[in-house]
C-alpha cells in the first residue's frame, strides 16, 4: 500500500480512547499518513483537547457515536471490556465499509462478540506489542510502534483482501505485524505478559508485607527486583480487566507456575546442587537467547550505568555534557546497591535514540559504560 492513499482504502480514521497506545498509534500514522484525517473520543475533553493542541486529531470536543460509525477503521483503545461495550453500541450504527479493529490485551472474548454481533466480516482483532510504566496521551509517542510485534487475530469470515491490507497498513507505521488466532494469542500473552504481572505484583507486595519498620527491604531495593518489578507500575484499571477477561488462560497458567515453582522449592530444600545449577543455567541460556532489540511486550528500559570517579563534581560533569548535546534526564543518581549490576552511577533517559547518544558520547569522554540486557 502506498502512502499517497490513491486506492481510496483510508481517508477517516477514528479512535475510541486516546490513552497510551491509542495515542501512540494516531501518531504513527499521522507521522506516515499526514493526510488521513483523525477523530478521536475520551472519557475527558482535556485529552480531546491535549490531542487536538498536537495536530493529531480534527475534534477538540465530544463527538456522537454516530459520526464514528461511518469512518474507514475504528481503533477501540480503551480498557478490554469498555471496548466490548463500544463494540455492541456502534453495532446497529456501523456503515457496512467500516473496519473495526481494537488494541486490547484479550483476543477471544471481544472476538466472540464481534461474531455475536454479527460484525465477523469487519472486525480485526488487534494488539500492539508495546507499552510503558506511565499511561495518558501525555505519554503516547509514534516511536512506541516502531519495529514492535502487533499482533492480528480474525474470524474466516473477513475478506482475505480486507484482512490483508489492514496488515499492511499496519505494517506501514512501523510495527511488525503478524497473525494469530484469538485462543493462541490469549494463551501465549497469558504466559508472557499477563502471568508475569501476577507475578511482580504478588512479589512487591510480599516485601511490602514483610519489610522492617523502617523500610530496610525498600532502602536496599534495586537491581533484580527492581527489573522483575518494574511491570507493576502499569495501569491498575487495564490489568484487572485483563485477568477478569483472560481468567481461563491465566489461572491454567498460574497452576503451572505454581508446579514449577514447587520444584524449586524441592530442590532449595533437599539442597540438590546439580539440579539447581541445571536449573538456572537453563534458564540463563534461554533469557540470553531472547532479542533485546526492538520494542517488546514488557516496557523497555532506556538506561544505563558507568562507572565514576569518586570526586566532587563528577555528576555534574556527566549531567553538563549529556545536557549540552540537548538529551533530557529522566533520572540520575548513584547506585548504593550494586549487588547484580555494574558501574556506579545510573542514568535514565527517555527513549532508545537519546541512549544510544548518551553512552556513545560518555564513552568518547573515557566514561566506561555498563548495559544491561
Amino acid at each position: 500500500m502506498s502512502n499517497d492513499k490513491r486506492n481510496g482504502f483510508i481517508n477517516k480514521i477514528g479512535f475510541i480512547g486516546l490513552g497510551l497506545i491509542g495515542g501512540s498509534i494516531a501518531k504513527a500514522i499521522q507521522k506516515y499518513y499526514p493526510e488521513i484525517r483523525l477523530y478521536g473520543h475520551a472519557s475527558r475533553q482535556t485529552t480531546l483537547a491535549a490531542a487536538h493542541d498536537e495536530g493529531v486529531i480534527e475534534n477538540d470536543d465530544f463527538l456522537p457515536l454516530e459520526e464514528f460509525a461511518h469512518m474507514d477503521i475504528v481503533f477501540l483503545c480503551s480498557p478490554v471490556r469498555c471496548n466490548i461495550d463500544y463494540l455492541r453500541r456502534l453495532a446497529p450504527l456501523l456503515d457496512e465499509n467500516c473496519l473495526l479493529t481494537d488494541v486490547g490485551s484479550v483476543k477471544g472474548e471481544i472476538q466472540k462478540a464481534a461474531d455475536e454481533l454479527g460484525l465477523s466480516a469487519q472486525f480485526i482483532g488487534g494488539h500492539p506489542m508495546t507499552g510503558s510504566e506511565k499511561d495518558g496521551f501525555a505519554f503516547s509517542s509514534a516511536q512506541l510502534l516502531e519495529n514492535a510485534y502487533y499482533i492480528l487475530t480474525r474470524n474466516p469470515e473477513i475478506d482475505e483482501v480486507r484482512f490483508n491490507k489492514f496488515k499492511v497498513f499496519i505494517s506501514s507505521i512501523g510495527s511488525l505485524a503478524i497473525e494469530a488466532t484469538p485462543t493462541l494469542h490469549d494463551h501465549a500473552t497469558a504466559a508472557i505478559s499477563h502471568l508475569p504481572h501476577i507475578i511482580s505484583a504478588t512479589l512487591v507486595r510480599l516485601i511490602r508485607d514483610n519489610d522492617t519498620p523502617d523500610g530496610i527491604m525498600r532502602t536496599i531495593a534495586a537491581g533484580g527486583f527492581k527489573d522483575i518489578t518494574r511491570i507493576s507500575s502499569s495501569s491498575p484499571v487495564m490489568w484487572q480487566n485483563i485477568c477478569m477477561e483472560n481468567r481461563d488462560e491465566l489461572l491454567h497458567l498460574i497452576q503451572l507456575y505454581e508446579e514449577a515453582l514447587h520444584k524449586a522449592e524441592e530442590m532449595v530444600s533437599v539442597g540438590d546442587e546439580e539440579e539447581l545449577l541445571s536449573f538456572f543455567s537453563g534458564a540463563k541460556d534461554y533469557r540470553d537467547s531472547l532479542p533485546i532489540r526492538g520494542n517488546g511486550l514488557l516496557p523497555r528500559a532506556n538506561d544505563f550505568y558507568l562507572d565514576l570517579a569518586d570526586e566532587t563534581g563528577q555528576i555534574a560533569i556527566v549531567a553538563t555534557l549529556l545536557a549540552t548535546a540537548g538529551i533530557s534526564l529522566k533520572n540520575i543518581g548513584i547506585v548504593h546497591n550494586r549487588e547484580f549490576e555494574e558501574g556506579v552511577l545510573h542514568i535514565d533517559v527517555y527513549n532508545e535514540a537519546d541512549k544510544d547518544q548518551a553512552m556513545q558520547i560518555l564513552t568518547d569522554h573515557g566514561y566506561k559504560i555498563h548495559r544491561r540486557n
